[in-house]
């Protein structure tokens, strides 16, 4: 299983590279190309939607599971393509919020009710609380997750490098706490679809040369989301583990969200205001920012969330590991006004 595993891995990495330099050539036929505007971060026409590499490398690595798992894994993968075709959609000519939002919550339900054995989440949750309540739970913090990934999908190489961080870590960390995991498909999955985010960064590196685009971010939002409620149910990484990993996401959207919120403004509307928007500009660099989010992650969040396996000492190290950050949020200035 070990050597299979490490060709899925491999393969999803090509994959996801030949796709997106790929679409990346073909961009204007595709009618992917991102034109700069008063609220984006780059200058001058770039091709979008490269995120295909990532929904391509991704699928083939879920389509390899889903014939090897008892789980309803192939579900999984088509609730995921469809997330996917709705922000290639998106990429193309805006869908409506409103659309956008209903298609989510549909398919986060389907996922959370459908896709995750609700009686072993609960017991990974360590809460006693009802099965319904369990799934309304999980419909919302995977909404509100995609949301998250693709409002913060605005500087190069941010995105595509979170996600390899979060997957990649999970892997980690959880074949470091559980011993015996090569022989697991969805463990391989897992590995699998941080390959191909990873390798996307060739192309998406400042100065990138491709954008991942909302086919991308939402799909990856969305599997992340799985991955998650997956390994919870099956005992490999707490929710606490989870919630550290995607701290530095988490914290930026929705500190920006909530000033946002306090000034009446359209929730769906572009901005520059996250912190990290803010930063590259006082930087004048999309790599020194996305580079000091890849530290904080490595040195500061990966460190804490292996010790929060525990549930009670978990929700300790989670706290440990928000608290500066959201100072740091705030102090970057996430969420107000342009000067």
């Amino acid at each position: 299983m070990l050597l299979s595993g490490l060709l899925l891995v491999l393969l999803s990495a090509l994959v996801s590279l030949a796709v997106t330099f790929v679409v990346m050539r073909n961009a204007e036929y595709l009618q992917v190309m991102a034109n700069p505007n008063p609220r984006s971060s780059h200058v001058r026409p770039t091709p979008s939607g490269g995120g295909l590499g990532i929904v391509a490398g991704g699928a083939l690595a879920g389509l390899s599971t889903a014939l090897s798992t008892p789980w309803p894994t192939l579900l999984v993968l088509v609730c995921g393509l469809v997330m996917a075709g709705i922000g290639f959609l998106d990429d193309r000519r805006p869908v409506p919020a409103t659309y956008r939002l209903a298609a989510q919550t549909a398919l986060a339900g389907t996922l959370a009710a459908l896709c995750v054995p609700i009686g072993q989440l609960t017991a990974g949750i360590g809460l006693p609380l009802p099965g319904a309540v369990v799934v309304l739970l999980g419909v919302l913090g995977t909404v509100y997750w995609v949301n998250i990934f693709n409002f913060m999908d605005g500087i190069d190489g941010l995105a595509a490098s979170q996600a390899g961080f979060m997957l990649g870590g999970a892997a980690l960390l959880a074949a470091l706490l559980q011993p015996g995991l090569i022989d697991q498909p969805v463990f391989w999955w897992l590995a699998a679809t941080a390959a191909a985010a990873t390798a996307f960064l060739g192309l998406n590196w400042a100065p990138a040369r491709i954008f991942m685009g909302d086919a991308g971010s939402t799909f990856l939002g969305f599997v992340i989301a799985f991955f998650a409620l997956a390994t919870v149910a099956l005992g490999w990484l707490s929710l606490w583990q989870w919630l550290i990993l995607g701290a530095l996401f988490v914290a930026d959207a929705s500190v920006t969200l909530v000033r946002r919120l306090r000034l009446g403004e359209k929730l769906f509307e572009a901005h520059r205001r996250h912190a990290y928007q803010r930063l590259s500009r006082r930087w004048q660099s999309h790599a020194r920012a996305t580079g000091a989010y890849a530290a904080i992650n490595l040195v500061w969040l990966l460190p804490l969330a292996f010790f929060a396996s525990d549930r009670l000492f978990g929700a300790l190290l989670a706290i440990l590991a928000y608290v500066p950050i959201v100072l740091l949020m705030l102090r970057l200035g996430a969420g107000r006004p342009e000067d």
